[in-house]
């Protein structure tokens, strides 16, 4: 599962929608329903219905909420995900996240506080393991 996300930020795949390049800076909040990739700077939030990737050379200054998010750069701010967020080692968190999984990689870094949804079992209770 993981190998996977690392191919993700180290190669581009297909079905990313947008991509901020590297010489590229946004200020502003950017919105949309597709991918998205991030090798430059966004000062501003990223609201996305399907994955973010913010890569070694991405920097975001705002919130980002995704489907799923993987972080190979520098995010500050807090972070929303349907799914999982991964830390990659040269990956930078500093926010609050709210998130189904969480997975840091050995050298990534995350600051702040985390809030993961709570399994429940067929009776509707939460599962104590």
């Amino acid at each position: 599962m993981f190998e996977s996300m690392r191919k993700r930020v180290d190669n581009p795949v297909d079905d990313i929608e947008t991509i901020i390049g590297k010489s590229t800076a946004i200020n502003g909040q950017i919105a949309g329903s597709g991918n998205i990739r991030v090798d430059g700077r966004v000062d501003g939030g990223i609201a996305v219905d399907g994955d973010a990737i913010i890569g070694e050379s991405g920097l975001v200054n705002g919130d980002i909420k995704a489907g799923s998010l993987v972080v190979a750069g520098f995010v500050k701010g807090n972070v929303e995900t349907d799914g999982a967020l991964c830390i990659q080692p040269s990956g930078q968190l500093i926010g609050d996240v709210k998130v189904r999984s969480l997975n840091i990689l050995d050298g990534g870094i995350f600051k702040g506080r985390s809030e993961m949804a709570v399994r429940s079992h067929d009776d509707g209770e939460p599962s104590l393991a």
